[in-house]
């Protein structure tokens, strides 16, 4: 592999948002490239595989013969590769690429990233939102430039432009102009007077350096590069990297070496192709067997304790602590209800599952005894972000659960849990929120294990049971017919309820969310104790309902879920049970019946979300829409 250089501190200086209350991120898609092939190919090969992020126009550009060219457009990347077709941009191995997502200015190919500056010599793409941008963008009325968007990146675009004018370099000017920035953003640059180079700035939104051999890449997400390499750099808060094919350089916004840390991807460009399967939701909904069994591997010590990924709190401190508090937004949030049955039944600690958004604005009541856990996939969703840092401020201890390596919620975190989900290329998370499931299991348990609420060979049973899912989830996604043709019977159906008691009550709100994601109709769920305090009013004639039925012997819970199924089919519903196999009177009382594999009561959720995922994701494929990328949604799209 060629020579690098690598400029490096021993401690890095991350700087901080100059307003923590008010942080927008719009994950939009970003690719850099420097090195000897064609690189519009190579951009847009990456933009297409952060399809899945969300975005409403796309463009490229690139440097060659000393000069800047662009090409961008509205709606899906297809119009960009048709425009490439037509007109294509000069050969180049230096090129940056985008895909939008319009936050100021709507989504036309004006506003559509590259942005270049008024003298032409830069271009730049940018994730996130410049606050202070009316305050700039007068600031360049006063010299004269006028912006042709109605965008906030121009004028970061056209700031820049003013700065290499000066005579510095590319790598000075944008630490210059990210120094007069606020808010969130990744930027991304090149100069057509230096056309060997690509320079980024990062400051609370997602970017990754990718290693290649005599090339080297930039992005949002590795996703962009995995067919290219599979070695990559984080980057830190308010740093600065500049690229070259050969070369790489770090710094912060003050201009100082920074640390950074190389890491290696352990998935490989299969796992990010849809391998068959008409929607990446389902090939993901396939994978969660292995996705599971990898986020259980290696867990456990040469004694067989537990052990976590990166712990920085010491065992007494866990064992002082006096009220954990799980915070997470969406899909995550319900895997936190999931996670407040497992800790307080193993562990005997008070648990409350909040809102990210809502956390920090209520004013909670967290201190030095508090754990608070944070469940987020991507590790940079802006209200868990905020939330954990007020709980930092309250110095609180933060345990983080995610998916992603080296993100900023982890690394602000005193210890992390990764599952081993790999890309979650759907928007709507079907193995991210099993693999966090687990990881809240994980969590509880080892609770257990330091404060010393379960036994060894208790924890070790437990552990033997998860062990056995995988296995469980292999057998029911072998028999999905029955789920695929009450898909067909009920899709025109416009609206259908969930229920559930104990932890069937998150995976039918998880259910809920999964049909509203994907189909576009009307479905709640609620916890079925509540029926006759409101919901019942809903129920009518055919009406499906979904009844997540707890395993028989769960105390008198079993025998109240048959109350509410008879009940509800009084009304002339059709009543849809996920049941224990071999549970007889779920089979007296239902209309149908979804056989789910024998587990632990605690653990059920973890394969009767299954069928539903499965049903959502059928459903929606009937009535012909995008299960990829439903409207209005995108992956990690966060407004806080």
């Amino acid at each position: 592999m060629a020579e690098r250089l690598l400029r490096l501190a021993d401690v890095a200086k991350p700087g901080r948002l100059r307003d923590p209350t008010r942080t927008v991120f719009a994950m939009c898609g970003i690719v850099g490239y420097a090195g000897p092939k064609s690189a519009v190919d190579l951009v847009v090969e990456g933009l297409r595989r952060l399809e899945y992020r969300g975005y409403d126009s796309a463009g490229v550009s690139v440097v060659a013969d000393g000069e800047l060219s662009v090409a961008k457009r509205a709606g899906k990347l297809v119009n960009l590769e048709k425009e490439l077709a037509e007109t294509p941009l000069p050969v180049s191995g230096l090129a940056i690429g985008h895909t939008r997502w319009a936050t100021h200015g709507g989504p036309t190919d004006v506003n559509a990233h590259p942005h270049r500056s008024s003298n032409g010599r830069v271009a730049v793409v940018h994730n996130g939102i410049i606050e202070n941008f009316a305050v700039l963008r007068a600031e360049l009325a006063e010299a004269g430039i006028t912006p042709v968007s109605a965008t906030d990146t121009e004028i970061a675009a056209q700031l820049l432009g003013l700065e290499v004018a000066k005579g510095g370099d590319l790598t000075g000017a944008l630490r210059t102009v990210c120094n007069r920035l606020e808010g969130a953003f990744t930027l991304v640059a090149v100069d057509c007077e230096q056309p060997d180079t690509v320079v980024a700035a990062r400051r609370n939104s997602p970017l990754v350096v990718g290693l290649g051999d005599g090339e080297n890449f930039l992005a949002s997400d590795v996703a962009a590069f995995i067919g290219h390499t599979r070695e990559a750099v984080e980057l830190g808060q308010d740093q600065i990297v500049t690229i070259t094919a050969t070369t790489f350089e770090v710094e912060t916004f003050t201009g100082e070496p920074a640390t950074v840390r190389p890491y290696h991807v352990s998935w490989d460009l299969s796992a990010a192709e849809k391998g068959g399967f008409d929607w990446f939701m389902r090939k993901e909904i396939y994978e969660q067997p292995k996705a599971v069994a990898d986020t259980l591997l290696g867990r456990q010590d040469e004694s067989g304790a537990l052990r976590l990924d990166e712990l920085r709190i010491a065992p007494e401190e866990l064992r002082a602590v006096d009220k954990i508090v799980v915070i997470a937004c969406g899909t995550s949030f319900y895997a936190g209800m999931v996670a407040k049955y497992a800790i307080e039944h193993w562990t005997r600690v008070p648990c409350e599952v909040e809102l990210a958004s809502e956390f920090r604005y209520r004013d909670p009541i967290v201190g030095p005894t508090t754990l608070v856990v944070t469940i987020s996939q991507s590790g940079e969703t802006a209200d868990t972000l905020m939330a954990i840092r007020h709980a930092r401020e309250q110095k609180a201890r933060v345990l983080a659960i995610c998916n992603t390596n080296g993100s900023t919620i982890p690394r602000e975190s005193d210890a992390v849990i990764y599952t081993h989900a790999g890309p979650e290329i759907g928007v709507a998370s079907t193995k991210g929120f099993l693999t966090q499931l687990v990881a809240c299991y994980l969590l509880a348990l080892y609770l257990a294990q330091v404060r010393g609420t379960k036994f060894g060979d208790e924890i070790a049973l437990l552990i033997e049971e998860l062990e056995k899912i995988p296995a469980a989830i292999e057998r029911q996604l072998a028999d999905m017919d029955g789920v695929l043709q009450l898909a067909s019977d009920f899709a025109e159906s416009p609206s259908v309820l969930f229920l559930g008691r104990h932890v069937g009550y998150p995976v039918a709100l998880e259910g809920a969310l999964k049909l509203k994601e994907l189909a576009y109709i009307h479905a709640e769920g609620f916890a079925a104790g509540e029926l006759k305090h409101g919901p019942i009013a809903l129920i009518e004639d055919q009406l499906p309902v979904f009844v997540v039925m707890p395993p028989p012997g769960r105390d008198l819970v079993h025998e109240k879920v048959i109350s509410n199924i008879a009940e509800i089919r009084a009304r002339g519903a059709r009543t849809i049970v996920l049941a224990e196999e071999d549970d007889l009177d779920a089979v007296r009382h239902a209309d149908v019946v979804i056989a789910l594999p024998k587990v632990p009561t605690l653990l059920q959720p973890l394969v009767a979300i299954v069928p539903l995922q499965v049903f959502a994701c059928e459903l929606a494929t009937r009535k012909g829409h995008d299960v990829d990328q439903p409207r209005n949604l995108a992956k990690s799209v966060t407004v806080e």
